[in-house]
């Protein structure tokens, strides 16, 4: 499914090409309020340990802002224990599909990673087994083999993975370069990390587990990617952004930048 945003944002530039006069930037369609994905929140599929962070993750407004649509093809890259797959599931509808992408790194480093992953594609498959809407993929984490081109792709809180000090140089580079293509034209990339400081460079994403965003931003652009949009919607400007984000004091609740990047429609 094409992104529909894309053609409203051509619209409103020759609009305002012709009359001469400043542009507010378009607003979301309706579609795209929380509400209208309580069915994929209320999915029985969600276990109780998702639905206990909802109050922190904030599941429709994240939906919305992913701007997912039925019958989208989207990629979960590092889905972890899989909270965003199983929303997207539901999300897409019967005619979409979701790729749960698992790095071998992350599941070498933990086993139970291909376990979770496991069991978050289970729900979403046929009697036999075989996965109908939601399809597990295993592989390096900067070559995720998404078998074909996406509509959007979700990373949340895993893109600083891509700079700690196991990884080998250049992954971080590679990896956004492989989501790129991965995309269709006009495809979107969402992005949701814990925040460093600004110009804090790569080192904290070892030390502390959060992503500095002018480093994410200039890998990102470099890449191609065109920021869309920025969203507070997990802005928590209490957070000193020095606390790993694992410590007590700040687990669940640390200040995270959510991006939306868009690849340009006439990229091919």
């Amino acid at each position: 499914m094409v992104r529909k945003t894309v053609f409203a944002a051509v619209v409103a530039a020759l609009l305002a090409g012709c009359s001469g006069a400043d542009t507010p930037a378009a607003e979301q369609p309706a579609r795209y309020d929380p509400a209208s994905y309580s069915a994929a929140i209320n999915d029985i599929a969600r276990p109780a340990a998702d639905r206990e962070r909802d109050a922190t993750r904030k599941p429709g407004e994240l939906l919305a802002f992913a701007e997912i649509d039925a019958g989208d093809v989207v990629g979960d890259y590092i889905m972890g224990g899989g909270y965003v797959t199983r929303l997207l599931a539901t999300a897409v509808g019967a005619e979409g599909k979701v790729y749960a992408f698992q790095p071998d790194e992350f599941i070498q480093f933990r086993p139970e990673y291909a376990t979770e992953q496991d069991e978050a594609v289970r729900p979403y498959s046929d009697n036999d087994g075989k996965p109908t809407r939601v399809f597990p993929l295993r592989g390096p984490i900067a070559a995720p083999p998404f078998p074909e081109k996406l509509d959007t792709i979700i990373t949340v809180m895993n893109l600083h993975d891509l700079f700690i000090g196991p990884m080998p140089e250049g992954t971080a580079d590679q990896a956004i370069a492989a989501l790129y293509d991965a995309l269709k034209p006009g495809g979107s990339l969402i992005v949701i990390d814990h925040l460093a400081e600004e110009g804090s460079g790569a080192a904290t994403a070892d030390s502390l587990h959060r992503m500095d965003p002018d480093l994410a931003l200039n890998r990102l652009t470099a890449a191609g990617f065109v920021l869309e949009q920025e969203s507070d919607l997990y802005s928590r400007p209490t957070d000193p952004r020095t606390a790993n984000v694992f410590d007590e004091g700040i687990r669940g609740s640390s200040d995270q930048f959510a991006w939306r990047l868009r690849k340009p429609a006439a990229a091919q």
